[in-house]
């Protein structure tokens, strides 16, 4: 039996991008409740570099960097290619920079910053070598006083026991920033431990959410209407298995709360879905404690199928990367999954191996088995168990790439994302677990360093992902719809319970969230009767 509580105007279901949508709606004064599954707020936001994909938008504009909105269009239509999500492209393109300069109005979200990331498909008309992709600037945790335990840790602090120090970057800055603008406003309440059961549905209309909290079961009614923003079914693996084969959820890095309970409610209540076979895929590499993490930028080596040979660019934007993983693993009759990424002694000293900041050195990699370690080309092929002469040809012609700078058969270092890994400063092998570091000589591609320097290593790269894609189908004020195109009234979703605006690609960093929050503002201003 439910306990039946007082209506609020707003229901919010989730605390990632969803609780900049809850701010906005009680910034208009509208009483609002964030209810969400754990006991942090943050979601998968709070792992990630909170990137945020708003062309046109006043970060950029003070960048220097006059976006002509047509040209963005016409990017996002190539990319996409996709008739039916244009309208859903326009009024992304339209609410992110409005978002923008409405948050910025308060104290808590001060001056976003625009972070040159180049847009994912460079060669499509439109695509920009700088991007279009701002971030919200560090915040000293001590700001957030009582609420500061309150936001989700990063990713490498709950794995690996990062101690990340006393400022919040990236998805943890803005979630901290959201959190306090929110509870600040006076007319918010946020709810821990509290797990979507349904929706409440009267004559059509969605008017509240049962919930579980405590073991009891409670109902809450929603005057306005209910914003499902609970993230994607990563974690679920009946659902990753019937839709997305073979991957099962178990290599997700999105939030382990995210089983899908906002798409099943959507579901029940009459909503239609869409992408359900996709996710914002990236390349994992798999560290010592048997878990891939996200992982993108590779500098050096190659990545080889189960046949010994290699078949992607390894610098490739990381989505494009992993679904070329999935695609050939499923169509080629090749293993693929998992990939071997297989390197020397010099790459290892110019670049390390994961992220050894937040990560075991080497030696935990070697006795883990998550790095394998070989005298010779010929031992590493059996360690790793592909054909030892496809393994020699696929090297050997990489090394021909590497004397004259050119990757003739995948082209890795000839775009501005490739590009961009020039620049970084990785960071070294530890000199204490007997992997010296020493300077690696100049060649003429700085990610084309040839593997002939023993000993030999291969890690593992599976398919991860930062969350699911596909969710239930919505309209451009994000309201959710049936299967016949209508909206079922009082429902709304965004970000990972929403199918993506963006179909099947991943236009450029900071899609996924800059989706979550624009399309969350979207339906804020149609519960307040704001739109036009």
């Amino acid at each position: 039996m439910s306990i039946n509580e007082d209506a609020y105007d707003v229901i919010v279901v989730g605390s990632g991008g969803g609780l900049v949508g809850a701010y906005v709606a009680a910034s208009r004064g509208l009483r609002t409740l964030v209810v969400e599954k754990t006991d942090r707020v943050g979601g998968t936001v709070a792992y990630s570099g909170a990137g945020l994909w708003f062309p046109g938008s006043a970060p950029l504009r003070r960048a220097g960097l006059g976006d002509d909105l047509e040209d963005v269009r016409a990017y996002l239509r190539s990319v996409v290619d996709d008739p039916s999500r244009e309208a859903l492209q326009d009024a992304y393109l339209t609410a992110g920079a409005q978002l923008i300069d409405e948050l910025e109005q308060n104290p808590w979200f001060r001056s976003f910053v625009h972070g040159p990331v180049p847009d994912y498909y460079a060669s499509a008309p439109g695509a920009s070598p700088t991007g279009h992709t701002v971030f919200p600037p560090p915040l000293d945790a001590a700001d957030l006083k009582e609420h500061r335990p309150l936001v989700r840790d990063s990713l490498p602090t709950e794995r690996f026991g990062f101690d990340e120090g006393p400022l919040l970057s990236g998805g943890r800055a803005l979630i901290g920033r959201a959190l306090s603008a929110f509870l600040e406003t006076g007319h918010g309440e946020l709810r821990l431990n509290t797990a979507l059961e349904s929706l409440v549905v009267e004559d059509g209309k969605v008017v509240g959410v049962e919930v579980v909290s405590e073991g009891e079961r409670v109902r809450i009614r929603a005057a306005r209407g209910v914003l499902l923003a609970a993230g994607g079914f990563e974690h679920n693996r009946e659902l990753r298995g019937k839709h997305q084969p073979p991957l099962t959820g178990e290599w997700s890095d999105g939030a382990p709360a995210n089983t899908g309970d906002a798409l099943r409610a959507g579901i029940a209540a009459g909503a239609d879905t869409d992408l359900l076979d996709e996710a914002w895929f990236v390349p994992g590499l798999v560290h010592p404690d048997g878990l891939p993490l996200f992982h993108t930028g590779t500098r050096g080596g190659i990545w080889v199928n189960g046949g010994g040979e290699r078949f992607v660019n390894e610098t490739r934007p990381y989505d494009q990367a992993a679904h070329e993983i999935v695609r050939l693993h499923n169509t080629t009759g090749v293993s693929h999954i998992p990939a071997h990424w297989v390197f020397d002694q010099r790459q290892l000293d110019r670049d390390g191996i994961g992220f050894p900041p937040a990560t075991p050195g080497p030696e935990q990699w070697l006795e883990s088995g998550a790095l394998k370690k070989a005298d010779s080309l010929e031992e590493l092929a059996g360690l790793i168990d592909v054909p030892f002469d496809a393994l020699k040809r696929t090297v050997e012609e990489f090394n021909g790439y590497a004397r004259t700078g050119v990757d003739e058969r995948f082209h890795r270092g000839e775009t501005p994302w490739d590009q961009m890994f020039h620049h970084i400063v990785p960071f070294p092998a530890d000199p204490r677990q007997n992997f010296p570091a020493k300077p690696a000589p100049e060649w003429p591609n700085p990610l084309l360093l040839p593997i002939d320097e023993a000993p030999f290593y291969a890690a593992t790269i599976v398919p991860s992902d930062i969350g699911t894609k596909g969710g239930l189908r919505t309209d451009i004020h994000a309201r959710v719809l049936r299967p016949d195109g209508k909206p079922i009234d009082g429902l709304y979703a965004t970000g990972n319970t929403m199918a993506a605006m963006s179909g099947h690609v991943y236009p450029g960093a900071g899609t996924p969230i800059g989706s979550s929050l624009a399309f969350g503002y979207l339906a804020v201003l149609d519960m307040a009767g704001t739109t036009d």
